[in-house]
């Protein structure tokens, strides 16, 4: 089938009163755990923005642009990617892209939390799957990008490599109102609370996509068994930072990411699909 065609362990408190959820490494994959910051009742409105520098640098947005195409071509050839799209084409997820596309022909897809494409490695693999997959998918329509680290230099390439960069920080509060696919590998938990509450509603949630985190990694590192008995990581102010990903635990789908090569364990080590699952209201109960 053509792929073109339309087919489808919380640490302690730091001083500022925040918390991180760990995830663990895995294996003989040594590098350092990422922290996810969860921020004790933190309720942040979306405001506007424009990058701290005003200039444009030719001489840094002519090699960031070689080094977004060098690993582009790297992805491209490797494994890994034909493993993803061999992933979004089995029966199981394509039928789950063609529920959340509807009667629309193409999926919006919104990049939140992408970090410095200039400056690390990561964000210009995960940038470059995301393109990969709209260039190689013709139901990912126009790609919209927001991390409030982007320099005026990253935004014009990211304009340059046909997305919108967004003047606008949502904090990760983007009501999906229509089709969407949230591409948002390894942000902070709480963007993705944030956008789950934003939509906690049956036809919101039925309208997203999402590849992040692992929602189900996160269920497994906020409590442990002890002698059978289930015991919680979590104050009452952390667990509100994360309540809306454990609930959704309920009526998701997911599909776990397989990295295959040390080379891209670092940008999408436990990363995996979410789809939302909903028929009723009284499936939205947080309790």
């Amino acid at each position: 089938m053509a792929a073109s065609t339309k087919v489808l362990a919380l640490e302690s408190p730091t001083q500022t009163g925040e918390w991180t959820v760990v995830l663990p490494r895995k294996g003989r994959h040594r590098r350092n755990s990422r922290k996810i910051t969860i921020v004790k009742g933190q309720q942040q409105e979306q405001q506007p923005w424009v990058p701290t520098d005003l200039e444009i640098d030719p001489d840094r947005q002519s090699k960031l642009m070689h080094k977004i195409q060098a690993c582009m071509k790297k992805i491209e050839n490797s494994q890994f990617f034909l493993a993803v799209l061999d992933q979004m084409q089995i029966p199981k997820v394509l039928n789950h892209f063609h529920r959340v596309l509807g009667s629309e022909s193409q999926l919006q897809m919104v990049i939140y939390g992408i970090g410095s494409i200039e400056s690390h490695e990561t964000p210009r693999l995960q940038l470059s799957l995301a393109l990969l997959m709209k260039r190689k998918f013709s139901w990912i329509g126009d790609i919209e990008v927001f991390d409030p680290v982007l320099s005026t230099t990253e935004s014009q390439v990211l304009e340059d490599l046909g997305c919108s960069v967004l003047s606008l920080n949502e904090q990760g509060r983007r009501e999906a109102k229509k089709s969407t696919l949230f591409f948002m590998p390894h942000c902070e938990a709480e963007l993705y609370n944030n956008l789950l509450q934003a939509n906690w509603g049956v036809e919101s949630l039925n309208r997203i996509a999402l590849f992040g985190n692992s929602f189900e990694t996160y269920e497994q590192h906020v409590s442990f068994k002890y002698y059978d008995q289930e015991v919680s990581l979590m104050n009452s102010s952390v667990a509100e930072s994360v309540t809306h990903i454990l609930a959704a635990r309920r009526f998701i789908d997911e599909f776990r990411i397989e990295t295959i090569s040390d080379d891209y364990f670092a940008a999408f080590h436990y990363s995996s699909w979410h789809f939302f699952k909903l028929g009723c209201e009284n499936e939205l109960q947080l309790n």
